[in-house]
């Protein structure tokens, strides 16, 4: 690999940090060693053919360009917390991965006691990763800060919803949820 491909895999890397919260490889490889899976078993589940996970892996492409597979990668990343919590089987986590394969974006694994609560109402988090696949659907996470940057003067508590959820963390994202719930 020249300096110029080291150059835009490294740019490609820092830009998934940015709009996903770490590079897509490390996240990738992480769901793959919690939910047993191959490569190409992950790339199925997402809906993405084998090498474009690849690429996204490597850093050769930077963004994943449909929303419903996002929300396919948010899901999993609930089950992969799930099993590594013990509060779901390998079995079951099985069977979860068949229905986020089929699953059009949206309301993913409804039902499950990760996205709604005992009264059926949608958990912050779920309404929190909404909010973020929402605002990361619409424009990347760079183009959210450069708006937040030019709202900070005139309207900071805008600003900083913007930069919160549209390029934040899940749990920093939560976290400001939360504290502004009355």
């Amino acid at each position: 690999m020249d300096a110029a491909q080291q150059e835009t895999t490294a740019r490609a890397r820092e830009l998934q940090r940015s709009w996903y919260g770490e590079p897509l490889g490390a996240l990738f490889r992480r769901l793959i060693d919690d939910l047993g899976l191959n490569q190409a078993r992950l790339a199925s589940v997402l809906g993405l053919s084998a090498p474009m996970l690849s690429q996204l892996m490597s850093g050769q492409r930077a963004k994943i360009g449909n929303p419903a597979v996002v929300q396919r990668v948010q899901a999993l990343q609930d089950l992969s917390s799930q099993v590594a919590d013990g509060s779901v089987s390998a079995a079951e986590a099985t069977d979860r991965m068949e229905e986020v394969k089929k699953s059009q974006g949206g309301s993913v694994l409804t039902g499950t006691s990760q996205s709604t609560s005992s009264s059926g109402a949608p958990t912050v988090r779920r309404v929190v990763r909404e909010i973020q696949s929402l605002l990361r659907s619409v424009a990347a996470a760079g183009d959210i800060i450069d708006a937040a940057d030019s709202l900070a003067p005139s309207h900071p508590e805008l600003a900083e919803f913007l930069r919160v959820y549209g390029a934040g963390r899940t749990a920093d994202a939560v976290a400001h949820y939360e504290s502004h719930q009355s």
